[in-house]
């Protein structure tokens, strides 16, 4: 039987069979014997032990197509970097943080500006411009009043979606309007999900409908640096792609270097200054965490 896994918890793995439910699996000692770790979103196969208490073993774990390791998830389609306009603003440097971190997987990503009731429409219309003239496709939502989500079950169905963003941007609001329309083994999934202690530590994924999950990251903050090279930054910044080789010097980074074509676009207004302000801080963090290490 073929499922997927929607959460990992004290040596326990929670599989999810469309059109069955919720089966509490161990692993096979060999995976650990192989130095093979399953994650969440691991589409698996699983033998069943009893299938009253739905119960079985992990037997095998399908080819990945990706994976991310903080946090640690795999075969993720896309990501919905979720924000408030209001109750708190938005964060511009955490937002582009978590731009960065998917650009650098190579995960597509979508964003939507919550509380746009709260926000008023020239305010939410000057952070969709930002983020739009970057080259990210923008949702404007109210949650709470469900407005926008319709527009976001579409974006998700078909497809497993990391969901990324500060305390209070409305993530659970979120999650629970995808919930709302379908009535599968939700007081299963419930039941089997909320065992054990500690578990809004870990990651989970949370079936919307066939084929269709999202992916709850708690902790998805400390994001981008570790692995980074300051000279990749400026890859990850998607319009400075249309200057790469415009600049005068080879490898420009974009900062002090003279007949800059980055430099040029911010001054000609094509760019916008506070991405560009962030790209500067970020890459200075990532210079100073490179002299310290040396």
């Amino acid at each position: 039987m073929t499922g997927k896994i929607v959460k990992g918890i004290a040596g326990f793995y929670y599989v999810y069979v469309a059109g069955s439910g919720i089966y509490e699996c161990k692993a096979k000692v060999i995976f650990r014997k192989e130095g093979r770790k399953p994650l969440v979103g691991d589409q698996v196969e699983i033998e069943i032990l009893d299938q009253k208490d739905m119960e079985g073993n992990l037997v095998e774990i399908l080819p990945r197509k990706n994976e991310l390791f903080r946090p640690a998830v795999a075969n993720i389609d896309q990501a919905l970097v979720l924000f408030a306009l209001e109750s708190p603003k938005p964060n511009a440097a955490l937002l582009d943080r978590f731009l960065i971190m998917m650009e650098k997987e190579n995960i597509p990503v979508f964003i939507c500006f919550n509380k746009e009731d709260l926000a008023g429409t020239e305010e939410a219309g000057k952070w969709r411009a930002l983020y739009e003239n970057c080259g990210y496709p923008v949702i404007l939502a109210s949650a709470g009043e469900g407005r926008g989500m319709e527009t976001i079950r579409e974006r998700l169905k078909g497809k497993t979606t990391v969901v990324a963003g500060p305390s209070g941007a409305g993530k659970s609001t979120v999650a629970n309007q995808m919930q709302s329309l379908i009535a599968m083994e939700t007081g299963e999934i419930s039941r089997k999900l909320k065992r054990g202690r500690h578990t809004t530590r870990h990651s989970q994924l949370i079936p919307v409908e066939e084929d269709t999950y999202i992916c709850d990251t708690p902790g998805f903050t400390s994001l981008y640096t570790a692995e980074m090279d300051k000279e990749e930054l400026r890859q990850f910044f998607p319009e400075f792609r249309p200057l790469e080789g415009k600049c005068r010097f080879q490898g420009c980074v974009h900062i002090h270097e003279p007949d800059c074509a980055v430099k040029d676009a911010l001054a000609a207004g094509r760019i916008s200054r506070s991405r560009y302000e962030n790209y500067v801080m970020f890459y200075e963090e990532l210079r100073e965490k490179e002299r310290r290490r040396y």
